[in-house]
């Protein structure tokens, strides 16, 4: 890792989870083509992202990062886009509000559509094609020619990422995120809710503490009629990524502007791979998840090669543990950072490590051990006097029936209702705010 970087230099190395396409010249051609097309975010927002990872890290706000398992291109739609944003808006608010706590929030949006698999074919009644890898790759139909992965997807994806982007940033300068709108911030299938009392209650004491600012002239900061809000992806198709590599007129550094962090998976963390070859180069705020598989000494190397400078906002640890392990191997990890002094952001995603098959078939998660695996996380890290930073969730603003139980709960039952997800099973925006108040108020007894 001493040799000198460029954005291609990790073609040089092993790489997981990679596609094959049969026609390398109609693949070069469309890299060529994306590397043309402007930048997706700007080096000075992903900066600013990393300000804001290294007020987490320091124990002075916390991170909220949250969207679809696989974005799609037949489900894509300002509604839905709207919805998830709102979602993440109410849990923001909810931990915010309650706990004290500053919120940054980053979307799993406008590029996460690669997905890595645990085989690179697919059997079903006896015929054999190439796994689905996400809508940049190829179809989810089960046929031959929906299976070939299509470099053209590339390009799809690039366009609906701009337009989810273009998006985003009304909502999140445009005054639909003004607190004076909190109340109107529900969903139809949340104000019907076991949640909506208790959320309604939230929004009468913001509408209190803004009459009161009001009342003494200090309503018109900017910072109560808009927000920050950033994306993210997983940075899984290496030649997507390059071509979104600019180097930043300011700084001369390089960056990777298809979103404004990326994160490597747990299955493409090797050390002498492609995949921490590319993000060791580019200067945005980038994530690691670690399971159960992680070995401290392991973790310290990685720790080392993607934050050389000791950076408190560079690096962003993402356990996924499952909520039967987090005892046995979280403790030991962060004994290992905490002893090398590594300055590095902590978060906590509780949704890979607990995915089963119900009964009826469906892959599904049960949100009661969703829960254990965040209390859990924020009990190992108080008990080793660390800092539990954030939370990493798959979830939607849809009214979906895709993870078991909650405060309205699903039954296995009833998940062939709304199961709508190409991938992974998300929570709705019922469970996601039950999150977040579970969150705001371990926050609250941590920040005491």
């Amino acid at each position: 890792m001493s040799q000198p970087w460029s954005p291609d230099s990790w073609r040089a190395l092993p790489i997981q989870q990679q596609p094959h396409y049969p026609d390398a010249a109609h693949l070069q051609q469309v890299e060529q083509t994306l590397a043309s097309y402007p930048p997706l975010v700007f080096a000075g927002e992903a900066r600013e992202l990393r300000r804001q990872f290294a007020e987490v890290t320091q124990g002075r706000a916390f991170l909220l990062q949250g969207g679809d398992c696989a974005e799609s291109f037949a489900e894509f739609s300002a509604a839905k886009i709207r919805d998830t944003f709102k979602v993440l808006l109410q849990m923001a608010i909810v931990m915010t509000f309650a706990a004290g706590c500053p919120v940054v929030k980053v979307g799993r949006m406008a590029g996460q559509f690669a997905k890595p698999r645990s085989a690179n074919d697919e059997t079903i009644d006896g015929v054999t094609l190439p796994a689905y890898r996400g809508d940049i790759v190829n179809g989810i139909g089960f046929d031959e020619k929906s299976r070939v992965p299509d470099p053209e997807r590339l390009l799809q994806s690039y366009h609906q990422s701009t337009a989810t982007l273009n998006l985003l940033r009304a909502f999140a300068q445009g005054g639909f995120a003004d607190l004076h709108q909190v109340h109107k911030w529900n969903l139809d299938f949340i104000a019907n809710s076991a949640l909506a009392e208790k959320y309604s209650h939230l929004a009468d004491r913001i509408d209190e503490t803004l009459a009161f600012m009001r009342a003494c002239g200090m309503d018109t900061s900017p910072q109560l009629r808009e927000t920050s809000f950033f994306t993210a992806h997983e940075a899984l198709l290496l030649n997507y990524e390059e071509a979104f590599v600019r180097r930043d007129s300011l700084t001369n550094d390089y960056y990777d502007c298809s979103a404004h962090m990326l994160w490597i998976g747990d299955r493409t963390r090797q050390l002498d791979g492609a995949h921490v070859e590319f993000l060791r180069g580019v200067n945005n705020p980038i994530g690691v998840k670690v399971g159960p598989s992680m070995d401290p000494e392991e973790l310290i190397r990685l720790i080392d090669v993607l934050n050389p400078d000791n950076d408190p906002g560079r690096l962003n640890l993402i356990a996924r543990m499952g909520a039967n392990k987090v005892g046995d191997h979280l403790p030991a990890l962060i004994r290992a950072v905490q002893r090398e002094g590594k300055q590095v952001l902590w978060s906590c995603d509780p949704m890979h490590g607990n995915t089963i098959k119900a009964s009826s078939g469906y892959k599904t998660r049960d949100f009661a051990q969703i829960l254990g695996e965040v209390k859990q996380f924020f009990q190992v890290h108080q008990a080793e006097g660390s800092y539990a930073g954030g939370i990493h969730i798959e979830m939607t603003g849809q009214n979906v029936t895709e993870c078991i139980g909650g405060a309205r709960p699903i039954t296995e039952d009833g998940l062939s209702d709304r199961y709508h997800t190409h991938c992974d099973p998300r929570m709705n925006a019922d469970q996601s705010l039950e999150l977040a108040f579970l969150i705001a108020e371990t926050l609250k007894q941590v920040r005491r």
